[in-house]
């Protein structure tokens, strides 16, 4: 399993957290469920590019 990986995602998610506090508190709630959904679409692309990498060594070890 890749640490660096599971860091980045806390770190994405800790920022969005901030983020989203901090303008569900200025008013700014639409601002705030924007920055969320940023948030999880960057952390879905990371997901997305690990499964492929796991798919294409599986397709290698098994000569598909």
């Amino acid at each position: 399993m890749d640490v660096d990986l599971i860091f980045r995602i806390a770190a994405i998610g800790i920022i969005v957290a901030v983020l989203n506090q901090l303008l569900i508190r200025s008013g700014r709630e639409e601002q705030a469920m924007m920055t969320t959904l940023a948030g999880l679409i960057v952390v879905l692309m990371m997901i997305i590019r690990e499964i492929n990498t796991l798919f294409q060594t599986i397709k290698t070890i098994f000569q598909l």
